[in-house]
């Protein structure tokens, strides 16, 4: 027999707890062995980012895409061959209620002064109709004994994807406030989806934001945001043109849209489908040391809304074509890429295969090795292991 609770009366139980999502979660060292990927089987793709000393930092969701999702953080010390056990964990936990607190979306990157940032969001489970975007820095990412400052909320929403620096020194950071429809709470048993009340204040904010810091992230403040086409996580990633305009690509139910500002990121043209097909997932776009754009998306060529074909293009116009396709992967099961550029030009993008009993890859390449499609700089690295389930690497032994 289908389950049929009273839901009117569990939201109110909600609204009764919800505002623990408004206490900052402490980021914690040695997580507990439940959540390492030999237990927990489960490897989401978040990011990572690399300090001024060389370390690379990877995050990952443990938990699942719900509402038991905390972010798992590691490190290497030799170029992304190898990394860490788990060094930190973020799991906002239980309130007294027993639902829990989520943070099912997050992100690391270094800044320019070489502070290392944990974007992140915090739920009263998986989404409340408000959820909380929020960040902590580690000052010291080189060291022995990495601190973490307090978490700050920013605003409501999301932040999945890392900020834009802009030639004037503003930082950019894309804030997304979900629609209604994904509005679920304990998502096993309770999806309330558009049926829900919660937070109904909030409507007209419910789109793809720009929130800027001019002091280094002291301070935020909201700019302007843009109604997506067939509105789902957005996703979106911002990139500052040669002549100073803004460029977003953002996620629909169907691919990517495309939308554009002349003041900053404070207004935003409508959003028109980008020319180009690609699954719905995150993507990677960002500007390079050469000033062109690398974008990397998913390119089946039988089922271009297949989140397989993983593939990196280059753009020396801004946006308006894209040139080359050195393919990552292939394989179906592949989604949420996201990385960086070194000094020396390398470029490195992490992502996810198959997240629950998989595992995250890492790739390695350089410009010239996507304009020509192939590996010309002979130091092209494809489908690395960075971390693994316990029922991947099984799969992979009993493959030999």
């Amino acid at each position: 027999m289908q389950r049929n609770p009273d839901l009117a009366l569990y939201e109110r139980y909600v609204m009764q707890h919800v505002d623990s999502a408004l206490v900052p979660p402490e980021i914690k060292s040695s997580p507990p062995l439940r959540f390492h990927p030999e237990v927990d089987d489960y490897t989401m793709s978040m990011g990572m980012a690399r300090t001024p000393g060389g370390r690379i930092w990877l995050g990952w969701f443990a938990g699942g895409d719900n509402d038991k999702a905390v972010i798992l953080l590691a490190r290497s010390e030799d170029d992304g061959k190898t990394f860490s056990e788990p060094q930190f964990i973020l799991d906002p936990g239980y309130p007294d209620c027993g639902i829990h607190l989520s943070a099912v979306v997050g992100n690391l990157w270094s800044a320019p002064d070489g502070r290392l940032f944990l974007f992140f969001t915090e739920s009263f489970g998986y989404f409340d109709g408000r959820a909380g975007s929020w960040f902590s820095v580690c000052a010291n990412p080189d060291s022995d004994k990495p601190v973490w400052s307090t978490p700050r909320r920013i605003w409501h929403g999301a932040s999945l994807n890392k900020p834009t620096v802009l030639k004037d020194g503003t930082w950019l950071l894309p804030i997304s406030l979900w629609c209604r429809e994904k509005i679920g709470i304990e998502t096993s048993c309770f999806w309330l989806g558009e049926r829900s009340t919660l937070f109904h204040e909030l409507d007209t904010e419910r789109k793809a934001h720009v929130f800027a810091s001019k002091d280094g992230g002291i301070t935020w403040e909201k700019r302007g945001g843009v109604l997506n086409i067939e509105p789902t996580f957005d996703e979106h990633m911002i990139v500052e043109r040669r002549d100073g305009s803004l460029l977003m690509y953002l996620r629909t139910t169907h691919g990517m849209t495309q939308t554009e500002s002349f003041d900053g990121g404070y207004s935003w043209s409508s959003p028109v489908r980008t020319p180009f097909p690609s699954a719905s997932a995150r993507f990677f776009l960002r500007k390079l040391n050469s000033g062109n754009l690398l974008l990397v998306k998913y390119s089946n060529p039988e089922e271009p809304e297949a989140r397989s074909h993983l593939t990196a293009y280059i753009s020396d116009d801004d946006g308006k074509n894209w040139k080359g396709g050195l393919l990552l992967d292939e394989r179906h099961g592949i989604s949420y890429p996201d990385g960086f550029q070194t000094d020396d030009g390398r470029i490195f993008i992490q992502y996810d295969y198959r997240r629950e009993c998989g595992e995250i890859l890492l790739a390695v390449f350089t410009e010239a090795d996507v304009l020509a499609g192939n590996n010309v700089s002979g130091s092209v690295l494809l489908k690395h292991t960075m971390v693994q389930s316990r029922t991947r690497r099984l799969e992979k032994e009993h493959e030999k």
